[in-house]
């Protein structure tokens, strides 16, 4: 901080450190020349950092630019209600905690960026909270605009950075994919309290974006019963609401009910029946599936490759596009997992996977998703097989010195993750899904699957025809 290199900035702001009370003190009569019984100290002391009307003009002109970030229908709904009660407990100074649930492409994320602007142009101490630093790398670039994005990236942190927050310290924290909170903080989980009461704790209003059937690792354990126990704990009133509308998987609540009737986690009516016309395919050749997805992203940078973390993910060649982490023998393939947590956005970034930890919460218009070997298909069944993960997964974090206690429990609990995880990977595209898998006998269920919903398909179209055909009968008869 003394070093001579930052000489000019010194001049201009100078630093004490320990030692030097006696400097301290005369560059305080230097510019104080009378006190005002301990009032200014008292400002000092507690007094709190509030977002600059610079920064508050900024994130307004990037939200306004960022065709993404428009809200619709429902969500404007949401966003009216939530941005009042924020409002209302800063002023009152009353805590509240709203929980709004929602499934894939509901539009959580896009509700939570829009509040933290709105509420931070109020003069609002906000922040967006999140597990997961890929949404939060890729929001933080989107709305940086002309500032630093050291600047920008204050108002966006871990759900591990409040193990030591003082109670309302925040007039708002807005926690996006609550299901990833974690009972404790820290590399080693040894942080902290639980994270659901510590954000509860510090702020007067706290809204959690919540989908139970995301949660991908053992150690997720938002839900909505333990954010209403805690909730109940610091006697918080608690707003319910979900948001039911999908702007994801061009709009059809179908393809979800379909998947998760494919994926065996629900028996759902849509067992051949998309609801709409969702662009979903069966690739044989990954090869192929990749070179579709390039020419899809020329359009506007919007289509990704993801896959199950089923190959490691080695420290080394770590920024070497060519070395490929995930290789695949038999048909001549390989590609590289992500580099950069921005490579949802960057230009360069189409021939590298994403894995779930960092495309969890984002958005693309195309995705084509390798399930890997943990996932396989045996007489009529699903199988999912917790040993075919890689070692540098922290998902499974323990699963195996459970398997030795108790196999039968280590398949109970690593079976939800493993599903949930293909199951939030091919739901991040909004206009199509593209799908290969290195089971075979996994590859010709889908298949199969896939043409009972295009028979489904060509059965529909030809019943309108005929309904067509007949009221224009009626109406040429009459």
């Amino acid at each position: 901080m003394t070093d001579a290199h930052y000489q000019d900035h010194l001049n201009k702001a100078p630093v004490f450190t320990k030692g030097e009370i006696q400097k301290l003190r005369a560059f305080i009569k230097k510019f104080i020349r009378k006190g005002d019984q301990n009032h200014l100290i008292y400002q000092i002391e507690n007094g709190r950092i509030r977002p600059s009307k610079s920064l508050q003009d900024a994130l307004n002109s990037m939200l306004k630019g960022n065709e993404e970030f428009i809200m619709i229908d429902e969500q404007k709904v949401f966003f009216e209600e939530a941005f009042h009660q924020a409002l209302e407990a800063s002023k009152t100074d009353t805590k509240q905690v709203m929980l709004v649930e929602g499934g894939p492409g509901t539009g959580k994320s896009v509700l939570a960026i829009n509040l933290l602007v709105k509420l931070i142009d109020q003069g609002l101490v906000a922040m967006y909270v999140t597990k997961n630093s890929a949404p939060r790398n890729i929001y933080s670039t989107k709305l940086k605009g002309d500032f630093k994005k050291s600047h920008i990236d204050n108002l966006f942190k871990g759900s591990g950075s409040f193990t030591e927050v003082d109670e309302n310290e925040f007039d708002v924290l807005i926690v996006d994919e609550a299901h990833r909170l974690n009972e404790k903080s820290g590399m080693f989980r040894n942080k902290g309290e639980n994270q659901v009461k510590e954000l509860i704790k510090g702020s007067k209003f706290t809204i959690f974006f919540i989908d139970e059937n995301q949660k991908v690792t053992l150690s997720d354990i938002g839900s909505v019963e333990m954010i209403k126990h805690y909730a109940e704990q610091y006697n918080a009133e608690v707003i319910s609401c979900e948001l039911t509308s999908q702007f994801r998987c061009d709009g059809s609540d179908g393809y979800i009910a379909w998947l998760d009737d494919v994926l065996q986690i629900r028996n759902t009516a849509n067992k051949n029946d998309l609801g709409m016309d969702y662009d979903i395919r069966l690739y044989d050749d990954p090869n192929a599936m990749l070179a579709e997805i390039e020419r899809l992203n020329e359009r506007n940078n919007k289509s990704r490759v993801m896959a199950g973390y089923c190959w490691e993910w080695p420290k080394e060649n770590r920024q070497d596009v060519d070395h490929h982490d995930i290789s695949i023998p038999e048909h001549d393939f390989g590609i590289s997992w992500n580099i950069e947590n921005t490579w949802a956005i960057e230009n360069t970034s189409v021939r590298e996977a994403g894995c779930i930890h960092t495309a969890q919460g984002l958005e693309f218009d195309y995705v084509g998703v390798i399930i890997g070997d943990d996932m396989r298909f045996e007489n009529g069944l699903i199988i999912t097989d917790f040993t075919k993960r890689a070692k540098t997964d922290q998902s499974l974090r323990g699963i195996k010195g459970i398997a030795k206690k108790d196999p039968e429990k280590a398949h109970e609990l690593s079976d939800p993750i493993i599903r949930n995880t293909y199951r939030t990977l091919m739901t991040r595209g909004q206009k199509g899904c593209f799908v290969f898998c290195t089971d075979r006998a996994l590859q010709a269920y889908l298949d199969e699957r896939l043409e009972k919903v295009m028979l489904y398909r060509k059965e529909r179209e030809e019943m309108l025809y005929l309904v067509e055909e007949g009221a224009r009968y009626m109406r040429y008869k009459n």
